[in-house]
This record gives C-alpha cells, structure tokens and sequence, in this order.
C-alpha cells in the first residue's frame, strides 16, 4: 500500500511470487512515492500566493532605517604559509652590510572582536589602535584605506556588529637586519635546521614580515609551509629547527614537554665569570609580553640554568650556557641578576635597570617606569628599533594620555590639515574638516621610499614603483641606519639535541678565546 499526496492506491501480489518480484515490486513502490510526492509540491508550491511588494518596491518611504547586512565570515586558512603573491610584495636588497626591504603596501585584516560589537569604530580606534592619531585613520577612511565587509567605509561613526570584517591598508617599512645568509646546517625528508643569523625575527610579527626566517627560506629556498618546533629570540643567533610536517613537529614537541631535550648556548658576558659549574635558579616574571621584558621576580615561574665559563680575555667571558627550562629571556635574565650581563644586550644591559644594571634583582623601579625607562634610553640613541617591539607599542608606553576630545594634527599629518571634534558622552565625531584634495597622494619625492610593491589592494593599482605615501609617518622621517654591529648580540644557540638527532653550529667569531672587541 501506497499513500500518495492525493489518494490511497492498494496493490497485491499473488501467493506464488518469489523474493525477487517482491525486492522489484517494492523499488516501484519507493519509486512511485516520490513521483507523488513531487506531484504534491509542485501543486503546493502552485497555490502558495505570490509576497506583497515592500514599501520601498512600491516606491513608498520605508517606515525606518534599513538593517546593515553583515555576510557571513569566510573559512581563513590557518598557519603561516606564503604564496608567490606574498613574495612579490615588494623587493629585499643589501646595503651596508644590511638586509633591507623596499617599503610596500600590506593589508591588516580582523573580523570584529566581541568586545567591539555595539561601538563604533571611531570608538575602537581610540581605544585599541592608539598608535596614529584619530585624524589618520579619518584621513585613511577619506582615502578608500579603510573596508569594512570589503566596501569602504567613509563614516567612523558606524556601529559594529558581529562578523563584521575590517581591512586596513597601510604604508609598511620594515627594520633592517644584518645580511649574514641564512645557513642550511642539514635538511631530511622531516627536518630542516639552520643557523639563524642575529637580529632575524623567526616568523612574522611586529614591524618584522619579509626580513624574516620563515619567508627567506620560502622565498630564497622554496622551503615552504614549515612548522616552527622552537623559537630563537630575534637577536639570538644559532640552532633553529623547523619540521616539514605537523606529525614530526608534534613529536618533538612532546620532547620539549618532557624536558627530553639538551640545549646548549654561548655568550660573551662583561667582567670575570666565577670558575666551576655555576647555578641559577631563580623565578623569572614577565614584565611585559608586547615588549619581551622579563626580570626576577618571587611571584615569577620557576627556571633553571647551569653556567661554565670557558675564557675570559681581561675584559669579557666566554660563557656557556644550559637551560634546564625554557622561559621567556631566561639566559639573559639569570645573567643579569648574577651581575654578568651580556656584553652588548640591549634590553639587560642597559642603565634602566638602575646603577647596578639589575645586579641580584634590585632595580627599584615598578614594571611601568622600567618600561618607560627603556624605551627613553633607546630613544635618546636613536636605536628603538633594536627593541622587539613595534613602533606602535613604543608610543603607547611613551604617552598613554590620548583622551581630549579636541584632536589636531600631528607634525607628519599637518599637510591633511584635519581638525575634528569628538564628543565627550557617545564619543562620535561631530565636526570634521578634512582636505577635499586629499587622495592616495602618492609621489616619488623620496628615494628611501622607492618599492616595486604590487599595490593592487590599494585602489585597484597595479605595478606602481617610486613611491612615497602622504599617510604615512615613516615616509616623512630619516632615520640612520643601524651598523651591522648593532645587530648582532653575543648569544648563540650552539647545539640541540633530542631522542634521535643532534645538531650543531659552528663557533661564532666573537666566542674565541683570542677575539678582541674593536
């Protein structure tokens, strides 16, 4: 028996039918079933009424404001992986002794974050992204820099709402780095492990894109999709292990949790280093993860590390070094508060951390005014880029008192002549007066701007070369150049051993025992 959309339909087999007309029979029925059914939705699809038309179709006012349609959020690809696209960003050439990068055009992109959703993003960029003042970002929206849900969006009154997906696009300059080659010390069907030069940053991150481990292998040795085991800090030179696949990575991983793995470092640190095995186990605090600033610290978490000194010139020591763990800085911490700091660190060795330089832990001063302390010290020589940090941070830590309402240019934003005021209570932007001529106002005044950049996410150029951006800061500043020798400090990661490897680089010159400082 049968129930189709409209009646009721009976059918019999006679007692002598086998097990195979009743398989074929009941394939006819399924069959007929959804016929029917089909026959039923056509018909009810027939009579359904057709919508009335809106107010808006029928040319009638609607009755209240149109809801902002958000799409949904598309599946992004995780990890850190570069395409040929990515490489011809820009160009990289040496100069000097230096690696550096032609200054190029870079999207930041963000889906909303839920403590963003019901405020505005004029609201979001003074509270979250102070390192341009409020007038940028109105000059940047003017100039189709900014997107929302990829149109531009002109207004920084708009309220955000869930999934909503921003687009920033901005001028890029990228620090220099030494140009020491990145050395392949072996590659395996698994493996490939270099011996990173200093003042490299492993993988992206702060001002820190091209002139980086991770793409210099992908785009000078077509080492690609690598997965990071362990990380160097960007002035530690040596050892750095990468796994071609997620399997060996966490296989290793695994030995570093287990505490499985042997690592030995070396480095040069100021005055005589005591003979014989030297211990320390004091507890190291973050003082800050944005700017990498760890000290002592009782509240801190627990670590080890075992010196033996190998040399000492009258001046220096040799040192080596065996973390038993593997804190942020710790070396570099446990030296410092044995009164031995590394001879050219430029975060531990500094006079921020007060007369004895941080000597046994005693610096006196809350973590805010050591931070403050530092980066003044790297201002007043010129050298804030030496710090791990991203210019951005730097201003934040400088001045964290950007909250007038009456906002007027800044000293590389005088030429937008923008003046805006914002409200005090709903924090929107009530008066604004902004350049009408103000465009991409790319020009090729400036050689140190010069880029073979593809811009094409910039306004839908391609191929623009020379240029130098009216938005951009870093376009409007000369800053010298680091010499070589202000890159390199002296640590290095000198051998790490696991279960079933051992790898080892070579003796950096500044390590020898007969090495003198120029």
């Amino acid at each position: 028996m049968l129930r189709g959309p409209m009646r009721w339909i009976w059918f019999t087999l006679s007692p002598g039918s086998d097990r195979r007309s009743v398989l074929h029979f009941s394939g006819a029925c399924r069959a007929l079933r959804g016929v029917m059914d089909e026959v039923g939705a056509t018909k009810r699809k027939s009579e359904t009424p057709e919508p009335r038309p809106s107010k808006r179709q029928r040319g009638q006012p609607s009755s209240g404001p149109r809801e902002r349609y958000v799409p949904p959020p598309k599946k992004r690809h995780a990890g850190v992986g570069f395409s040929e696209q990515h490489f011809q960003e820009t160009q990289c050439y040496l100069e000097g002794g230096l690696r550096k990068v032609r200054p190029y055009y870079f999207d930041f992109e963000t889906y909303c974050k839920g403590r963003w959703v019901g405020k505005t993003l004029l609201q979001v960029f003074s509270s979250e992204f102070r390192a341009e003042p409020i007038e940028y970002y109105l000059a940047a929206a003017e100039a189709g820099r900014l997107r929302l849900n990829e149109e531009p969006v002109r207004d920084l009154n708009i309220v955000l709402k869930n999934n909503d997906f921003l687009r920033n696009t901005v001028h890029r300059h990228e620090p220099p780095v030494t140009a020491q080659p990145i050395n392949i010390l072996e590659e395996t069907d698994e493996m490939v492990i270099v011996d990173k030069p200093s003042s490299l940053p492993v993988h992206p991150c702060g001002r820190f894109r091209h002139n980086t481990v991770i793409f210099i292998l992908g785009r000078e040795h077509n080492l690609k999709e690598l997965h990071t085991i362990h990380r160097l800090d960007r002035m530690t030179s040596g050892v750095l292990m990468f796994a071609k696949t997620g399997a060996v990575s966490k296989r290793i991983d695994e030995q570093v949790r287990e505490r499985q793995l042997e690592k030995e470092y070396v480095c040069r640190v100021c005055g005589e280093f005591p003979d014989g095995e030297i211990v320390c186990e004091e507890p190291i605090l973050v003082v800050s993860y944005k700017v990498g600033v760890c000290r002592v610290d009782p509240k801190g978490k627990s670590c080890k590390t075992v010196f033996q000194k190998l040399s000492y010139n009258g001046k220096s020591s040799v040192v080596k070094c065996f973390p038993h763990t593997g804190r942020t800085h710790q070396i570099r911490v446990h030296l410092q508060f044995l009164g031995h700091a590394i001879v050219n660190d430029p975060i531990y060795n500094t006079d921020a951390w007060g007369p004895n330089k941080g000597k046994g832990g005693k610096i006196n001063k809350t973590n805010d005014e050591l931070l403050k302390a530092l980066v003044e010290e790297h201002r007043s020589k010129q050298s804030l880029d030496i710090l791990d940090l991203p210019e951005d941070e730097l201003k934040i830590i400088l001045d964290d008192k950007q909250s007038e309402t009456q906002i007027q240019s800044t000293d590389h934003l005088t030429s937008l002549k923008t003046i805006l005021t914002v409200d005090s209570e709903d924090g929107q932007i009530k008066e604004v007066s902004v350049n009408p001529a103000l465009s991409l106002n790319l020009c090729s005044q400036n050689d140190a701007c010069k880029t073979a950049s593809n811009v094409g996410n910039l306004n839908g150029q391609h191929g623009v070369t020379d240029m130098k951006d009216s938005l951009c800061g870093e376009c409007k500043l000369t800053r010298p150049d680091p010499t070589p020798k202000d890159l390199v400090m002296y640590l290095h990661a000198l051998r790490y051993k696991g279960a079933h490897f051992d790898y080892t680089s070579p003796m950096p010159d500044w390590a020898f025992e007969e090495w003198k400082e120029d």
